[in-house]
């Protein structure tokens, strides 16, 4: 028990020297990665995103689990964040927001940046799962808790450090020598900055964040927990823009 503990230290203070390393080489660049007007008009950037992402999969890499354990959630963090930086770059000017526009737009033949997130984290969230579960019931749905966990924690980005938040809430129960403590120890260091609306995680950062949780909780629970959780998931990808009044009411008070 020491040795995981000292192990999930170490790994969530990697992610952590590694999201603030990159998040500081970032920034110093003459043109920063992406601008996004946020909720008060401010103009910032979006180098917290990717600063993210490196910091959480380099924490998981280190953390002292099974090669497959550690291969899965780098997997998933990897591509939910390469999903939500297209989306970024390629999406910030698209007014469709939910599932049900852009698998609407993909019927009639376009492939938006949401779909592209849509079928890039789900798949991603497959292969990782294929990884961490050996039945394929247990792989389905930790498919679904990697890829709706991304977009819950997406969902709530929509004020200062909300994003973060949800991540620590999610992630603090499953600390103790489990892959929690890499997502966590990213957005830890990258909180200031993002409380200070100097930058945003972006659906970079906010997806790959919420795919590394989903990894630590299909990595840590079996069907009956999996299952739980795709289906609140499931509900809270239904009522997504319930979700994101709710996080800007409470912030905004």
């Amino acid at each position: 028990m020491g040795a995981a503990f000292s192990g999930t230290l170490a790994a969530g203070a990697v992610a952590a020297a590694v999201a603030g390393g990159a998040y500081r080489v970032l920034r110093a660049r003459p043109r920063p990665f992406g601008r996004r007007v946020n909720h008060a008009g401010r103009a910032v950037d979006l180098c917290a995103g990717p600063a993210a992402v490196l910091g959480t999969a380099a924490g998981a890499a280190v953390l002292p689990l099974p090669a497959r354990t550690r291969c899965a959630a780098v997997l998933a963090v990897l591509a939910a964040g390469a999903c939500g930086a297209h989306d970024d770059l390629a999406g910030a000017d698209d007014p469709r927001s939910g599932f049900r526009a852009h698998l609407g737009a993909l019927r009639d033949g376009e492939v938006t940046s949401g779909a592209v997130k849509l079928l890039g984290i789900g798949a991603a969230g497959l292969a990782a799962a294929a990884l961490l579960k050996e039945h394929p019931v247990d792989r389905v749905l930790g498919a679904v808790v990697i890829a709706g966990t991304a977009h819950l924690v997406n969902l709530t980005d929509v004020r200062p450090a909300a994003a973060a938040v949800t991540v620590f809430a999610l992630g603090a129960p499953g600390l103790p020598g489990g892959l929690a403590a890499a997502p966590v120890g990213a957005a830890a260091v990258l909180l200031a900055d993002d409380l200070g609306e100097r930058t945003m995680l972006g659906d970079t950062g906010a997806h790959a964040l919420g795919a590394g949780i989903g990894a630590a909780i299909v990595a840590g629970r079996g069907r009956a927990g999996l299952f739980a959780h795709a289906a609140g998931l499931v509900a809270a990808a239904v009522y997504g823009d319930g979700i994101g009044r709710v996080v800007r009411a409470a912030a905004d008070r």
